[in-house]
């Protein structure tokens, strides 16, 4: 599969844009591969071959570009998305990895004209409770959803209406990845169930654990993997989700409701067999999502 896209820059070379670095230069090797960010994280990103080039400077990183992959937290997306649509040449796409998707896309409308670059508001359902261009890899998105904001076969937002979509939907399918088309907030409901929900409630159970742990280390010293498998959320700092608790909380407060009344309704059933079909249902549920890998 030839480029569709023969300069792209990341802007955010960290797990997310590391990894949609080196897997474009591991599909697309003749795409050149500009990173934007800290210069010790672009040092870095040089040395894993992430990207073939690198600038502080988000002018010098945009020129010429005819992809611009947008890899920051939600907060300084944000920021920045004003100086991105300024600066992006007329004929890009501009995308963003951001794990919200209201109020990026809400920015991106202000920022982006019709006679200018071209905005597509994306969120791969990948990642790892590690960050850093240390941890990217070129395989992170294969066999993950990755969410793109529109619909496939309506209205402007169409790939069948602007090449630059449905050039950008075959390299993430070509990557690994399987494009689902959602609104904004669908996505954002989606999401607080399925990722930010899960997230929260693994840091809660660390704290239940840790406020537990007596001196001698005790209970945390009899945990096996299923502890260990249960916390593997709470490793991911509180920095990677602050912006996206934050632009979500009305829904995170709403699943938030939902899981309360669940323990509580688990908690009645403690010594009831009516708690047997709590776990049926769960094992139910844990066989569709093995099965989906």
């Amino acid at each position: 599969m030839a480029a569709a896209f023969h300069r792209a820059a990341i802007v955010g070379t960290g797990l997310i844009g590391g990894s949609f670095a080196l897997a474009l230069r591991k599909y697309f090797p003749e795409t050149v591969v500009v990173g934007w960010d800290k210069p010790q994280v672009l040092e870095q990103a040089l040395e894993r071959n992430a990207i073939s080039q690198g600038s502080t400077d988000l002018a010098v990183a945009l020129a010429g570009t005819d992809l611009v992959y947008v890899a920051l937290p939600v907060g300084h997306t944000i920021e920045l998305l004003p100086e991105i649509g300024r600066l992006a040449p007329r004929t890009a796409l501009v995308t963003d990895a951001c794990s919200t998707k209201r109020s990026v896309c809400a920015a991106a409308a202000e920022s982006f004209t019709e006679n200018g670059a071209r905005f597509l508001g994306g969120h791969p359902m990948a990642g790892k409770e590690i960050s850093g261009i240390a941890s990217a890899d070129a395989n992170l998105f294969r066999g993950s959803k990755y969410a793109l904001i529109g619909t496939a076969d309506k209205t402007t937002e169409s790939p069948k209406t602007d090449p630059r979509l449905s050039n950008f939907v075959a390299l993430i399918e070509k990557i690994g990845a399987d494009p689902v088309w959602l609104a904004a907030d669908v996505h954002d409901r989606a999401v607080a169930v399925v990722s930010h929900l899960p997230q929260l409630l693994s840091v809660a159970l660390a704290g239940v654990v840790r406020a537990q742990t007596d001196e001698n280390g005790l209970p945390v010293t009899l945990a096996g993997r299923g502890l260990r498998d249960a916390l593997r959320l709470a490793g991911s700092p509180y920095s990677v989700w602050r912006d996206i608790i934050l632009t979500n909380s009305d829904n995170l407060e709403e699943m938030l409701d939902h899981m309360i009344q669940a323990l509580e309704q688990v908690r009645s059933e403690l010594r009831t067999r009516a708690l047997e079909a709590e776990f049926s249902e769960a094992g139910e549920l844990y066989k569709i999502l093995r099965d989906m890998q």
